[in-house]
């Protein structure tokens, strides 16, 4: 048995019908061009008839609420879904019925996973061949944002002529000589505690810092965020959107304007969501604050939770662009620097008391329009190789991830290759017209792009 890290079971603790606390993920394939015509069917055939039992993590199961354990009882049936779309399934089609999906809870009793194949999706273009898509879903007590992207990229191929045999959730097999690296490793208990005693000078002296930088306008704190829309009570309802960027655009924003790549992400979130509010007439007049997860990971393992978070300002009460990028890269930069002072369990302890009451505030639900922040953005790095399954190339990966009550909006992005992946996930009954937020990204990396354009030529100081 395995036992559960404070974060893990904090995942567990906040489920509830209306605040289900898994990520998942939407994995576009583009059939092989020479492929038969029964090609899912083969897949999933495969999947439904293996004899082979999951891997890690997929295999593990709750054992009451403090450890996990190795499932003995494995039913395909209660894990595994597929279906076809009506034609012709185009992306808004398919995006409602992961949305559906998305809001129903998993069932504790079996390890907390499920997979989804979904084929007869319309072609990109005319021309190319049709798709079909995964959509995976995996409790958050289970794996964070960059666990989960490992397995992905540990599950599937990098050579468009491997056939692989196995379930997607027994492709961790493949590279069963390398599994022993990749799983948890259990420190003895005398080490942990002399860690954990080592923590309290060096998180001390940050909090002493933190209450000294209190009137920085760059040191952001868990009493800024104003109340907004986005911070209500919310429903099991769920809409997802998604939308794909060259990375490339953001990488010419980010080195014109020197700053960093992840700055330019919050700087387009963060001016969709100005329009956004001023569309429905609900823009506070202080900035909002974003929640930004940072991945404490120092291995290549693909358990558990090792993260913690940055509070960044996205400026949203400022009408120029230019003037909202600079906030967020000094807000940000000021949180890098705290958290570059510390080693992970520092790290940790110093989250764990300074966000302590915004945790117990989701705990209790008792002040949902008062929220230590607003919205979560979070950026996962993806492969920079391209990925495939049995010869069918993965186009696109969209993660859908968790809203909170009192944080009816997550915004999480992952990179693919040369793309951007945008997944936003929203209480659909709390906010209306979420769709809309992908018209409003594309207009503000375009007007970014304008700034650039003109500092380039010199016209912009």
């Amino acid at each position: 048995m395995r036992l559960l890290t404070a974060v893990d079971q904090l995942f567990l603790i906040l489920e509830s019908r209306s605040q289900p606390m898994h990520v998942g993920g939407l994995f576009l394939f583009e059939l092989p061009v020479d492929a038969d015509k029964d090609f899912v069917y083969q897949l999933v055939h495969q999947m439904q008839t293996s004899t082979v039992l999951p891997t890690f993590p997929f295999n593990q199961v709750l054992d009451k609420l403090a450890f996990w354990k190795n499932d003995k009882d494995f039913d395909v049936d209660h894990h595994f879904r597929h279906l076809a779309l009506p034609k012709p399934a185009r992306m808004r089609e398919l995006l409602v019925y992961i949305s559906q999906e998305h809001g129903r809870l998993l069932d504790r009793a079996k390890p907390l996973w499920e997979c989804h194949i979904i084929e007869g999706i319309e072609p990109e273009s005319t021309g190319k061949p049709e798709r079909f898509a995964l959509y995976f879903k995996i409790h958050h007590s289970l794996v964070d944002g960059i666990a989960a992207m490992r397995l992905i990229q540990k599950s599937l191929s990098q050579s468009p002529n491997e056939i692989m045999s196995l379930p997607v959730w027994s492709l961790m097999t493949r590279h069963r000589n390398q599994v022993d690296a990749l799983l948890p490793i259990h420190k003895p208990f005398l080490q942990l505690l002399k860690e954990q005693i080592g923590t309290i000078k060096p998180v001390y002296r940050e909090l002493k810092k933190s209450f000294l930088e209190r009137n920085n306008p760059d040191y952001i704190s868990t009493t800024q965020a104003p109340a907004s829309i986005l911070n209500q009570r919310i429903s099991g309802s769920r809409r997802l959107v998604a939308q794909s960027y060259s990375l490339k655009r953001f990488i010419r924003i980010a080195r014109i304007l020197k700053v960093s790549l992840n700055d330019v992400v919050l700087a387009v979130c963060a001016g969709a969501l100005r329009q956004y509010l001023l569309g429905l007439n609900a823009l506070p007049k202080k900035p909002l604050i974003a929640f930004v997860p940072i991945s404490l990971r120092q291995d290549d393992s693909i358990h558990g939770n090792q993260v913690s978070f940055i509070l960044a300002n996205l400026g949203t009460n400022l009408e120029e662009p230019l003037a909202r990028i600079k906030t967020i890269h000094r807000s940000m930069n000021n949180g890098k620097q705290r958290f570059g002072r510390m080693n992970q369990a520092q790290v940790i302890n110093y989250s764990g008391i300074v966000y302590s009451w915004a945790g117990l505030n989701l705990l209790t639900k008792a002040f949902p329009q008062k929220q230590a922040f607003n919205i979560i953005i979070s950026n996962v790095p993806g492969s920079t190789k391209p990925l495939y399954w049995n010869g069918a190339p993965l186009k696109a990966l969209y993660p859908a991830s968790i809203v909170l009550n009192g944080q009816a909006m997550n915004i999480t992005l992952s990179s693919y290759l040369n793309k951007i992946e945008f997944g936003i996930t929203a209480c659909s009954q709390i906010l209306p017209d979420v769709e809309n937020m992908l018209t409003l990204l594309t207009k503000e990396l375009e007007t970014l792009e304008v700034i650039c354009d003109e500092k380039a030529m010199g016209w912009r100081e």
